[in-house]
């Protein structure tokens, strides 16, 4: 304690000098922790909306279905959406059909994917039917009411309530072709959706494909992002008696988005280091000049008795107070600016398209902040380790000073 005493009062001997070292700690910590934590808020909100409109947190694919996208890896449920429901932490169970096919008009005709959905289900998850009218929705399985892309709509030169073909590959090797009518109009930002997209009820993409019974993708939408490890061993249980099946996560199967989410994060580390290159530099400055200006005091004091060991314990005593004091305020600063994020974010949308995509994902233009509190606590305990690293120098400065050559020094 009395090392901590004498310690904080020979920081407040040069009273700018400190708070001008405080600041920057504090102001960087602060820094750190706020663009962390906005980063970490706006790629939750990207993954929840990328796993509702694709693959879910966790999906079940025959094969390599999630890279090569051949239609003919389809599988039956046999009870499985039911299964993956009733597990515990499981939100919704989307059970989806992909085909690839040709939509014709009586004046165009563009290449497409049909997917066949569970409208119910789609309706509660997908952000594609967010801005849809409750009257623009699918109606049954097996109808033929149809959501198309605007753009396709466009160019399809069709108009809502309209009719046209869609033609895709039976399983037996022969073309299926039936009429559909637009039902409603799918208005997401994302060109292979608006421009490429076709969707009807789950049954009637399944005759179409003639793989009655049978889907491609089964996307688990968990309530806590935090539960992907455990619902995916679970699922990985759930299809051991069926090798040809396997639980694939998020990352795996829509790799656009994590690959930009993973290159962003490094380029946050860029800047993380160098918040820590001026952490460090503030700290050995500090307390290199300190111990400069009491050369002569340290002399004496080891002339007295007072022992090189003693000495370096004053300046990592120093040291720690620096690193101590900085994490909490420039904490107590991060938590008031994620508070603010998190309840109002940063509105981007006069500088930005409300269409902006990121990864494959329609980016939100109002960025909202979440809380990474082992992160915050983890830097906080970070800086006052750096504080005591970045000290180790003056404090071995100190402990070698020869009193003779100390009472020369002016």
């Amino acid at each position: 304690m009395e090392t901590l005493t004498l310690a904080w009062k020979n920081l407040w001997r040069n009273r700018r000098r400190t708070l001008i070292t405080l600041t920057a700690m504090s102001f960087s910590l602060f820094l750190l922790q706020t663009s962390h934590n906005l980063s970490f808020g706006v790629y939750a909100q990207m993954v929840d909306s990328g796993v509702r409109a694709g693959s879910g947190h966790v999906a079940i694919y025959r094969g390599d279905f999630a890279q090569s996208r051949d239609e003919k890896l389809s599988f039956a449920a046999e009870g499985l959406t039911e299964q993956a429901a009733n597990l515990d932490r499981v939100g919704h169970v989307l059970p989806r059909i992909y085909l690839p096919g040709l939509a014709q008009s009586s004046r165009e005709s563009r290449g497409i994917v049909l997917m066949g959905v569970d409208p119910q289900a789609e309706a509660a998850v997908n952000p594609f039917w967010k801005k849809l009218p409750q009257d623009q929705n699918i109606r049954s399985l097996s109808g033929r009411d149809a959501l198309i892309g605007e753009k396709l709509l466009n160019e399809l030169k069709i108009a809502m309530g309209g009719k046209f073909v869609v033609t895709v590959q039976h399983r037996s090797g022969e073309l299926s072709s039936e009429l559909l009518r637009v039902r409603g109009v799918l208005r997401t930002g994302l060109k292979n959706v608006d421009g490429g997209m076709v969707m009807v009820g789950r049954e009637r993409a399944a005759a179409m494909g003639g793989i009655p019974g049978e889907i491609h993708e089964l996307a688990v939408i968990l309530r806590q992002a935090e539960d992907e490890q455990q619902i995916y061993t679970a699922l990985g249980k759930m299809v051991n008696d069926r090798p040809e099946l396997r639980p694939t996560p998020w990352q795996e199967a829509m790799p656009n988005l994590a690959n930009a989410i993973r290159l962003d994060y490094a380029s946050g580390n860029f800047i993380f280091l160098i918040i820590l290159l001026i952490v460090t530099i503030g700290v050995v400055n500090t307390l290199l000049m300190s111990v400069m200006e009491r050369i002569r005091e340290f002399g004496v004091m080891i002339a007295i008795g007072t022992s090189p060991g003693r000495l370096r314990k004053l300046v990592l005593a120093e040291a720690l107070i620096i690193g101590f004091i900085s994490m909490v305020v420039g904490t107590l600063l991060g938590c008031c600016s994620t508070w603010y994020l998190v309840a109002h974010g940063i509105d981007l949308r006069e500088l930005v398209p409300e269409t902006l995509e990121f990864g494959g994902v329609v980016f939100d233009p109002v960025m909202r902040a979440g809380w990474d509190i082992p992160w915050m606590i983890e830097m906080g305990l970070y800086v006052i380790v750096l504080c005591l690293l970045a000290s180790l120098y003056p404090a071995f400065k100190a402990s070698r000073i020869a009193p003779a050559e100390a009472m020369r020094h002016r």
